[in-house]
């Protein structure tokens, strides 16, 4: 962590809170309406397994071309190409990922 002394001594505490979450990978994100929102940097080893694989399960690419095609109602594409169904990550059903 840097120095805070340039910072106001009411702020400081929250300056440092800021660096912990930053060690922690914890990413801050400025929402557009008004308020923070937390994220967290790290992914597990499965999940990038997950979303590695979503191309190899024929059943989920079909599913994706018809998302990207069409609005599904529950099925989404996050911003990084990965299919959801509603909150949850599409398991491909590919090398046990499902077991």
């Amino acid at each position: 962590m840097g120095s805070v002394a340039d910072i106001e001594d009411s702020r400081k505490e929250l300056v440092r809170d800021v660096h912990r979450l930053a060690r922690m990978s914890v990413l801050l994100v400025d929402s557009t309406k008004g308020h923070v929102v937390f994220q967290n940097g790290l992914e597990s080893s499965f999940v990038a397994n997950v979303k590695a694989k979503q191309g190899l399960d024929p059943t989920l690419v079909k599913l994706k071309e018809v998302v990207l095609k069409q609005s599904v109602e529950s099925f989404s594409l996050g911003g990084d190409g990965v299919l959801h169904y509603q909150v949850r990550l599409c398991v491909p059903n590919v090398d046990d990922l499902r077991e």
